[in-house]
């Protein structure tokens, strides 16, 4: 019997992946990997080169992405049986050998191993390895520290209702808005709203090699791809000597 192991990319750049991740990668037999279909993945791209010449590999192809509202019964049903399908797919391989699954980022940090994971649970082992998270490599690729003192950090997702990330925009002290893409208008009117669109910076494909960094008010917010995270730095507590707090 073997198991299903979950390997953390890390933000982008391979160099910032785990030795252990590097590790099981390069020795797997069976690697699985999300994708949006017609495409090679973001995951993929990430291990290009590393796999062995005879691995087998499981290219799960997101039934939809921005076809349907991701809020309705539609697009709630198909990933559902989706990850249903994949996740007893999945299992089957690894009755009989461990079966590697490749997540950018963090696997827990809103990743979708999450959706297979949870159906995982009593039918096989499963591993975690843990990754640096993409708005780690973002908010470094920026030059300047995202928290200070007593800040709080704050991670929204794009997706949702513009007054709530108002709402949530105005009591943060430094703050990160994931899955931005097509929903960066609504984001930047957010900001816009709670006085924080001065200060704020995009980053798309953070420690990649066409990495770009941005003030997100000189951006042209109708051209964004999905790999872009925003952010906005904390101000808080900063010690110096004959300074004032």
């Amino acid at each position: 019997m073997g198991k299903i192991i979950c390997t953390g990319l890390g933000p982008g750049n391979p160099d910032l992946m785990s030795v252990r991740s590097d590790r099981v990668i390069r020795g797997a037999g069976h690697v699985a990997y999300f994708r949006k279909k017609g495409r090679q993945g973001q995951a993929r791209r990430i291990v290009e080169g590393m796999l062995a010449p005879q691995v087998v590999e499981y290219a799960m192809e997101y039934p939809v992405t921005t076809e349907l509202p991701f809020d309705g019964a539609e697009y709630n049903d198909a990933l559902a049986m989706f990850y249903d399908d994949w996740a007893d797919r999945l299992v089957a391989v690894a009755a009989g050998a461990d079966v590697v699954v490749l997540c950018e980022g963090d696997p827990f940090f809103y990743g979708s191993f999450m959706h297979l994971y949870t159906r995982f649970q009593g039918r096989v082992e499963v591993e975690v390895i843990p990754g640096i998270t993409g708005m780690t490599g973002c908010w470094t690729a920026t030059g300047t520290p995202i928290t200070w003192g007593d800040d709080v950090l704050t991670v929204l997702m794009g997706t949702l209702p513009e007054a709530d990330m108002v709402d949530h925009m105005r009591a943060a002290d430094a703050l990160v808005v994931m899955k931005t893409g097509r929903n960066l208008p609504k984001v930047r009117a957010a900001l816009q709203a709670a006085g924080r669109l001065q200060d704020a910076w995009l980053v798309e494909r953070g420690t990649m090699p066409d990495q770009r960094l941005a003030r997100l008010v000189d951006v042209d917010v109708s051209d964004v791809p999905y790999f872009a995270i925003v952010l906005v730095h904390g101000q808080g507590r900063r010690p110096e000597i004959g300074g004032v707090e």
